[in-house]
């Protein structure tokens, strides 16, 4: 089952992490549920003006609060806040990915920590505040080659191509994307 081989690949490596001076730190939840066929959920950000992230795929997350202290905190109290999702009570952390921060003099300096949930089951989430959509996409279909296609963007800078997840419509790109790609990474053969 991927969630008990990814919870013994995770316990048996440090993920990196990065620091840089002058970036926010935020902490997004990689939520995977258990069973033969695995659910990861997600999050489409509300449409909004001046946000770099507006109308993309994303994993539940965000900017940590002062007072937190944990970047495991965040990414609980972020889950809750904009999935109804409250992984304090029904979720298990099981570990972490590496960092990642965007690639883009074009977005704000930011260093985003992975933090991987187990669930028993995809428990009902509603979207709210900044999210306009919660859902649970299947994990098999999400790590599927079929599913793996380039997204053109048109930037200022001129066109660029990025590796992207395309699963029931929903195209997911970017830092989403990053963190994806490195579960089969650190996954026994």
């Amino acid at each position: 089952m991927l969630l008990d081989r990814l919870r013994e690949a995770l316990q048996r490596r440090t993920p990196a992490t990065l620091r840089e001076e002058g970036a926010q730190l935020a902490a997004v939840a990689v939520v995977v549920t258990a069973g033969l066929e695995p659910d990861i959920l997600f999050v489409r950000r509300q449409e909004r003006s001046g946000d770099p992230w507006s109308g993309h795929m994303a994993f539940p997350g965000g900017f940590m609060a002062d007072a937190e202290g944990s970047l495991v905190a965040t990414a609980v109290r972020e889950t809750l806040e904009e999935t109804g999702l409250d992984l304090a009570l029904v979720g298990e952390q099981i570990g972490r990915l590496d960092d990642v921060y965007p690639r883009s003099v074009l977005l704000p300096k930011v260093v985003v920590t992975p933090v991987v949930f187990g669930v028993a089951e995809p428990f009902p989430v509603v979207a709210h505040a900044e999210v306009q959509e919660a859902v649970w996409l299947p994990a098999d279909r999400i790590f599927s080659p079929n599913s793996h296609r380039p997204y053109a963007l048109e930037l200022p800078t001129g066109r660029r191509v990025f590796d992207s997840i395309v699963v029931d419509g929903y195209t997911i790109w970017g830092l989403t994307e990053r963190v994806l790609a490195q579960i089969p990474a650190v996954l026994p053969l």
